[in-house]
């Protein structure tokens, strides 16, 4: 497939998911061997001045953070200042998570692989709280839950949080995976002890301006007075038909800035992605050594079927003869997504300023039209599992994430559907208590958990443990 064709290919495909989901702008790049090949900006970043998307637009990108704090971690071990191994009460000593036990055991290597056994819990809504009761788009259920709580303001604040909740743990340090923004915030903590730094003055010091990320900033006046800066929107139901709107109040915690709160352009991630295909060096700088780089893309803990998650990123090992090395981000006007195939020289960046968009179903089709794959083409097929419909009972129930999703499985007419936020997905038995559902362009499997007395106790969906509503 010559370029032309394989642009082609991937911009059909893009443009209609940007159709479907009814995004106002949108980035995306395509880097080969350390050459950038492809950039473009669909859309616009403010619809409404007609402004078009760059490569140097400032979009938010979430949880791509992780990665960066993976990064600093991994800085400050070469600096002899900690090692992942390391216990996580060495450095925050005031810190309890469930028990003391408990907290005694928790390394630094499982806060960034996320088997601290930590369920979701609601401590990033609080710690959003000063920005979220300014947003006229934040509905009255949301209003409810931020007043259940003072803000989170700092790391002491964040840490005496935590140790007063009554959290469930979901098993022994090291041997339950559950997707924890907590875990990175309080990596964040364990960067400022250590460095004797804030951590946004850490990684813009140690990692932003050495790889040349000059519009990257996690502070929010520079994003709010920048031109170069998106618009972010919002959705609201109106009729049962999906309206797009601009929604200028950005959602912002210091608290957690290293979970998710990097704002960055095309550009720059574009230069950030050598750091994971070039072995830690970026142009003449090396910010990382090879054996780190290694190390953060390790395959440490299975989550998914071909599915790993390394030090703030997922790894895919087999994908089409290479591995992607990837991670994405989420929130109110910001669905992103950044990935590398190492071995194929291969990098791409997916920016977008509306939420829900399937950014990574988007990075994935760049790289499967470049090496000559149908844009859709998956990653993971399921083949069906027999199950009869009586089975399908003991599935049957309510869940709730401590980070406010609810959940339902129902059965109706014979098939098992999966309920959330007003839609309704049919079921799919692919495996022993594991099922499929077609979400957001991708089939989404959904595990069920069972305790050691065989009772049903939440399920696996995505990347996080949800656990039954008692």
């Amino acid at each position: 497939m010559g370029k032309l064709n394989w642009i082609s290919s991937f911009e059909d495909f893009a443009n209609g998911i940007f159709s479907k989901y009814k995004v106002p702008g949108a980035a995306v790049g395509v880097a080969k061997d350390g050459e950038l090949i492809y950039e473009r900006g669909f859309g616009h970043r403010n619809v409404e001045k007609s402004k078009e998307v760059t490569n140097d637009t400032i979009f938010g990108i979430a949880s791509i953070t992780k990665s960066f704090t993976g990064v600093a971690i991994m800085q400050l071990q070469e600096a002899g200042k900690l090692a992942v191994d390391d216990k996580v009460i060495t450095y925050l000593p005031n810190l309890i998570l469930g028990n003391e036990k408990h907290t005694r055991q928790i390394t630094i290597h499982h806060l960034l692989t996320h088997t601290a056994g930590l369920p979701p819990l609601p401590t990033l809504y609080h710690a959003m709280r000063r920005t979220m009761e300014e947003d006229s788009s934040v509905s009255e259920k949301q209003r409810d839950r931020l007043l259940q709580h003072d803000p989170i303001d700092n790391n002491d604040q964040l840490i005496k949080f935590l140790s007063e909740l009554q959290i469930d743990l979901l098993g022994d340090p090291g041997t339950q995976f559950s997707y924890s923004n907590d875990s990175y915030a309080l990596l964040g903590a364990i960067i400022e002890q250590v460095s004797g730094q804030r951590y946004d003055e850490y990684v813009t010091e140690n990692i932003l301006k050495p790889v040349g990320m000059k519009n990257s900033t996690f502070d929010l006046n520079i994003v709010l007075s920048s031109p170069k800066a998106t618009t972010i929107y919002a959705t609201t139901d109106s009729d049962g038909e999906k309206e797009v709107y601009a929604s200028d109040t950005w959602w912002d915690s210091k608290a957690m800035y290293a979970g998710g709160f990097l704002r960055s352009t095309l550009d720059d991630m574009m230069r950030y992605t050598e750091i994971f295909r070039n072995s830690g060096q970026v142009g003449d700088i090396q910010i990382l050594k090879a054996e780190s780089v290694k190390t953060m893309i390790h395959p440490h803990v299975q989550f998914q079927e071909n599915k790993f998650y390394g030090y703030g990123l997922m790894i895919t090992p087999n994908y089409n003869g290479g591995t992607l090395v990837e991670h994405g981000g989420s929130l109110k006007g910001v669905s992103s997504n950044f990935g590398v195939i190492p071995e194929k020289g291969l990098a791409s960046v997916v920016l977008t300023n509306l939420v829900g968009v399937p950014a990574f179903k988007l990075m994935v089709a760049a790289f499967n039209a470049i090496q000559e794959l149908a844009p859709e083409t998956p990653l993971s097929t399921y083949d069906d599992y027999e199950l009869s419909s009586e089975d399908y009972k003991k599935y049957v129930a309510s869940f709730e994430s401590g980070e406010g999703a609810e959940m339902s499985v129902v059965k109706e007419d014979h098939q098992l559907y999966f309920q959330s936020e007003g839609k309704s997905y049919q079921m799919r038995p692919v495996g022993e208590h594991l099922f499929t559902i077609n979400m957001n362009e991708s089939e989404t499997p959904i595990r069920f958990l069972f305790n050691n007395e065989g009772d049903l106790s939440g399920l696996f969906l995505g990347v996080r443990q949800i656990l039954k509503q008692k």
